[in-house]
């Protein structure tokens, strides 16, 4: 019987491995066979698809390449605090808010899993969503969702088991690597901030093995041949194609593709591409190591291209419900980490935004509210203007927003005016001024924890003005 037992096992391992090899071997042979347009096709779309993962770890790279933790960056497994909002020096990630308070830290669940506590925050707006390898947001924790007491979350990698402490919830990460971005509502004012940082200093990041026991956070280790200087969107852009994927490649085994992904999977693997595997790119076939060089060329106007595909287009603004949990829907994923990484779900937050730039030598222009049609939200709405690398417009006012927080001055009717335009419409109005480049812009609105009864952005019964020409 004993016997009998072992030749079962042993056949269940013969069979396993002849599988795994056969794969490898079938890949291969998928390759070899490709022809030219075949492997230029599968390539662009895999880039596509693999675009924000890459994006990702290069984000990850630099966010955490430091001895100590400061206020946009710290070492793996620490929470950078920001304390005032981003200026338009900030680059770490495209399309920032200048609205909230940011709240940082990146985790490598495959050296066990990470418990965050965060503290009570009275009647304050606050949201702290993580989000996948892939991009996907599969938690936000905050006042929408689960309130505004303190709360403790144990956050665990891909097929961990294991017991956790009374009153810490586990959150399970479908990736070892997990980016938290949490957000904090401040006015702005003195007073504002130091309430805003009191909840911060009550935020705490440790290892499960060190909650509930003194605890001090290891010293960072810099990287020296690592860019911290370029904005990563840049650095993925101008990363050699064979160097990109062999990157994706060894991502693969601790952010597996999801269940759904399984036909995207069968494609990788006709480039010689397979999760837990090494990507030998010296034994490429030289089409597929051609189609491969020429695929960021091909994904990067298709990405671009989408976004005013992807939503609805409403008076020049291109809405798109649905972010933060993307499905299969690769192109849709790629595009907002090209544009705006870090994406909220969108019962947390709409994001319209410009389906095509405007420009601040040609035109000043003016969006009209009209009354009783500011943006419907339980939480708060801006307008950001961006240059067209998508970071803040330097300018003098370091101005980057209008929003809630500003005492626009109304119509007579009750509307208001925002005003987007390179020199200012005058002292009166100095609180509806969007300060705009003398060159081409772009813009985002945000609309956090909007209405769902209508008016309703989510619903399709409130429409953002359009951006108009002044005349």
């Amino acid at each position: 019987m004993q016997t009998s037992r072992r030749l079962v096992v042993l056949g269940m391992l013969l069979s396993s491995v002849f599988l795994s090899v056969a794969s490898v071997v079938g890949a291969a042979r998928a390759s070899a066979a490709l022809s030219a347009d075949q492997a230029n096709s599968l390539a662009t779309q895999a880039y596509i698809y693999a675009y924000p993962l890459v994006l990702m770890e290069i984000t990850r790279r630099v966010s955490t390449n430091v001895a100590t933790a400061g206020t946009t960056r710290a070492p793996m497994g620490q929470l950078a605090l920001m304390r005032a909002y981003p200026t338009a020096a900030f680059e770490d990630v495209v399309s920032p808010n200048a609205d909230t308070l940011y709240e940082f830290a990146w985790m490598d669940l495959s050296k066990g899993p990470m418990v965050l506590s965060i503290p009570a925050m009275g009647d304050r707006y606050a949201l702290f969503p993580m989000l996948s390898g892939w991009t996907d947001v599969f938690i936000s924790p905050g006042k929408r969702t689960t309130g505004t007491g303190a709360q403790t979350y144990a956050i665990t990698g891909p097929g961990w088991t294991g017991s956790l402490p009374s009153g810490v919830k586990q959150v399970k990460s479908p990736t070892a690597m997990v980016w938290m971005i949490g957000r904090i509502y401040c006015t702005g004012s003195p007073e504002d901030y130091a309430a805003a940082h009191k909840v911060q200093d009550g935020m705490k990041l440790v290892p499960l093995s060190a909650y509930g026991k003194s605890y001090t956070p290891p010293a960072g280790t810099v990287d020296p041949t690592i860019d911290a200087k370029t904005a990563p969107v840049k650095q993925v852009a101008q990363m050699d194609g064979v160097k990109f994927f062999a990157l994706f490649a060894s991502l693969l085994k601790n952010n597996p593709p999801a269940a759904a992904d399984a036909p995207m999977v069968a494609k990788l693997a006709q480039l010689g591409i397979v999760p837990g595997q090494k990507l030998d790119t010296s034994k490429l076939d030289p089409t597929v190591k051609a189609a491969m060089e020429a695929a960021p060329k091909a994904a990067y106007p298709q990405m671009k291209a989408y976004l005013p595909k992807a939503g609805k287009l409403i008076s020049g603004w291109s809405v798109i419900i649905g972010l933060g949990e993307y499905g299969t829907n690769y192109l849709l994923r790629g595009m907002v980490a090209l544009i705006g990484l870090g994406a909220n779900l969108s019962k947390d937050a709409v994001y319209p935004a410009l389906a095509a730039p405007l420009d601040g030598s040609k035109n000043n222009y003016v969006m009209r509210f009209p009354k009783g049609m500011s943006p419907p939200v339980n939480a708060f709405w801006s307008i950001t203007l961006y240059n067209t690398r998508q970071f803040f417009y330097d300018n003098p006012l370091n101005k980057y927003t209008v929003s809630a927080r500003n005492k626009v001055k109304y119509n007579a009717d009750g509307s208001f005016d925002v005003y987007i335009q390179h020199k200012s419409p005058g002292a009166a109005l100095q609180e509806n001024w969007l300060p705009a480049p003398a060159d081409k812009f772009t813009m985002i609105m945000r609309l956090y924890w909007p209405k769902e009864t209508p008016p309703s952005v989510l619903n399709g019964t409130w429409d953002p003005p359009a951006a108009a020409p002044a005349k």
